[in-house]
């Protein structure tokens, strides 16, 4: 069992890009081990992580980003992490940030909590689209109890009563959001938020491609009005 939390790293085909987000976590001083999950890459993702002596889980091929997340919640439990910090691998989360999303966690005043773009200034640009998306889900998520201001944020830390209800069946294989953060407010679970910077990742997302964005809000309404409707069992772990 592991004292130290573990940060988890979905990645698909990101060969270019996760080298600089390991050597930046290896050159801070978190006091962390990191697993990357490789979602199915058909490039060198998985030779850039066991040459950075990152941990590695592979998945024999693309079974979406909410399965990669939630294979790292798996592996923590089983391996007895206390806490995970997810982060993308395409660069846009820095790792000078993931003390601050810790911290609350660690000192049990949270069982999750957001990176937030938003709660302060600081300069983050949006797509127009992206922006219009996340005030969307924002206001969903008031309307249902749940008060955060970037509900569409993968920057996340987490305690074990949280990877627990994470690793269900009701967890979503492609796009886990305002949904999933919904679940575990209607759980009881404790979710908050902390202002963090963010950079534009390099790479446009795939998910605001052909009909993906109609796909991605008819999916999200529908997981939104399932969590607001049913309230799930939580685990003690």
């Amino acid at each position: 069992m592991s004292h130290r939390p573990l940060v988890v790293i979905p990645a698909f085909n990101e060969e270019s890009r996760l080298p600089a987000v390991l050597s930046q976590i290896a050159e801070s001083d978190l006091d962390v081990d990191v697993l990357v999950v490789d979602d199915g890459s058909s490039d060198a993702t998985a030779d850039g992580v066991l040459a950075a002596g990152a941990l590695l889980v592979r998945h024999p091929y693309n079974l979406g980003y909410g399965s990669a997340l939630q294979t790292g919640y798996k592996y923590a439990l089983r391996h007895g992490y206390p806490f995970v910090v997810q982060m993308d691998a395409d660069g846009q989360h820095l790792a000078d940030e993931v003390k601050t999303l810790l911290g609350p966690v660690m000192a049990d005043e949270a069982d999750v909590v957001v990176g937030s773009r938003f709660l302060e200034t600081g300069g983050y640009k949006m797509e127009p689209l992206k922006k219009i998306g996340s005030e969307f889900f924002r206001a969903l998520a008031r309307l249902s109890g749940l008060l955060v201001t970037d509900p569409t944020s993968g920057f996340q830390a987490l305690n074990r009563r949280v990877m627990t209800l994470y690793s269900g069946d009701f967890y979503p294989r492609d796009f886990p959001d305002v949904d999933v953060l919904l679940t575990a407010h209607r759980s009881g679970l404790r979710v908050v938020e902390r202002p963090v910077k963010m950079v534009e990742g390099e790479r446009a997302s795939s998910l605001h491609s052909g009909l993906k964005p109609i796909y991605y809000v008819y999916r999200t309404l529908l997981a939104v009005w399932v969590a607001s409707s049913v309230r799930p069992e939580t685990r003690q772990v």
